[in-house]
């Protein structure tokens, strides 16, 4: 005879409600872990899905995600006649506020050379830009689709192609165009703002820039030698795409990652508190139970047992439905949730833990239980 199970059963409501709560607050544990993959799955998103070896940015700085970067537009020609680079390409990335819908929409356009590194390689929907002009390829986040047109400035866009998950690391969707578009698109200013500069005799400057030129190097020459040669001789900073993860992991979401476990670890807390403070309760309820138990010669580990298994039944069967429901709903959330098998599990075994720990209130307070409180009336 169990008689955790039998307990259970004589009062199930109440214990229903006590693993939905905690169900509940364990969801948001798990979805926290979640978060924090979904996080660093989007800092790397628009860095994957180029595919570049090294990228050249402006001399001195980590650009362009960690930091502002404008080299000149002939960098790519520079680049590309270097031993070792199969292909370059130039990009321009910059961030736009549009309204659609009666929303405001934050977007990160990107500006690539078609036929170059740079451009999206894999499309859901779709095809790539062929036109020089006013195509564009936006993610599925943006709920665009294939056809419709966009105006950004003073132009109008089609949408010619669809991404899946390409967003930047703080979760914007990601727009790609043709790097000429995208330059026209940097540079113009307002009518208005163009006569005042004329008016004051302002020359105009370029537009000729971009934010980094990215390239693939053949397969028999380490990325390194070439970006130490780039960095050596042409005097640009060069990154590898080993480096641009390190920089967007370690650097630019570092802080955002810690308080994510932060939150992690006060929540576990919390839910270690709660499951003791619950485990104790029902103890309490159970005290002329327990010394009816010990009057008729159970033993300590029949009764001690019996607090352990409820504990664990909770953390379990809480743990199991709190993880359905952020599977369930995890679409639902603003940021993108990845969860890991070996995430789950090793959340699983501190859940376990937590309750082992948690049960001790419980059980040092059924240790301590008189026996003749069984005949007290």
């Amino acid at each position: 005879m169990n008689l955790a199970f039998r307990d259970i059963r004589y009062k199930l409501g109440r214990f229903v409600l006590t693993c939905l709560g905690l169900s509940l607050l364990l969801g948001v544990v798990v979805s926290m872990a979640g978060i924090y993959r979904g996080q660093t799955a989007d800092a790397l998103a628009l860095l994957k899905t180029m595919s570049a070896d090294i990228w050249v940015v402006e001399a001195g700085s980590h650009g362009p995600f960690a930091e502002a970067s404008r080299v000149p537009g002939d960098t790519r020609e520079l680049i590309a006649r270097i031993h070792g680079v199969e292909r370059a390409g130039s990009l321009t990335l910059q961030t736009m506020q549009i309204e659609r819908g009666g929303k405001r929409m934050r977007l990160q356009v990107v500006g690539f050379e078609p036929g170059q590194p740079g451009a999206p390689e894999t499309l859901v929907e779709g095809r790539t830009i062929t036109s020089s002009h006013y195509e564009i390829i936006a993610d599925r986040q943006t709920r665009l689709q294939v056809g419709e047109q966009l105006k950004l400035g003073k132009r109008t866009f089609t949408v010619v192609g669809l991404t899946q998950g390409v967003v930047t690391l703080s979760g914007d969707s990601v727009l790609y165009m043709t790097l000429k578009d995208a330059q026209e698109l940097q540079f113009e200013i307002a009518p208005t703002a163009a006569r005042r500069e004329a008016a004051r005799g302002a020359q105009k400057s370029g537009t000729d820039f971009v934010n980094a030129v990215v390239a693939r190097i053949s397969p028999n020459i380490p990325a390194s030698l070439i970006a130490s040669e780039i960095a050596r001789w042409k005097h640009l900073s060069v990154l590898t795409a080993e480096d641009q993860e390190t920089l967007l992991t370690r650097t630019v979401i570092e802080r955002a990652s810690r308080q994510l476990g932060l939150f992690m670890s006060i929540l576990t807390l919390v839910s270690a508190v709660i499951i003791a403070l619950i485990v104790y309760t029902m103890t309490l309820d159970k005290t002329r139970d327990i010394a009816t138990l010990k009057m008729i010669g159970a033993p300590d580990r029949t009764i001690i047992g019996l607090i352990v298994q409820q504990a664990l039944i909770m953390g379990m069967v809480g743990f199991v439905v709190g993880t359905g429901l952020v599977y369930a709903f995890q679409n639902v959330f603003p940021r993108r949730i990845e969860m890991l098998p070996s995430d789950i599990g090793a959340l699983f075994i501190v859940v376990i833990f937590v309750c082992l720990a948690a049960s001790a209130l419980g059980v040092r307070v059924a240790v301590k239980v008189d026996p003749s409180t069984a005949l007290a009336g």
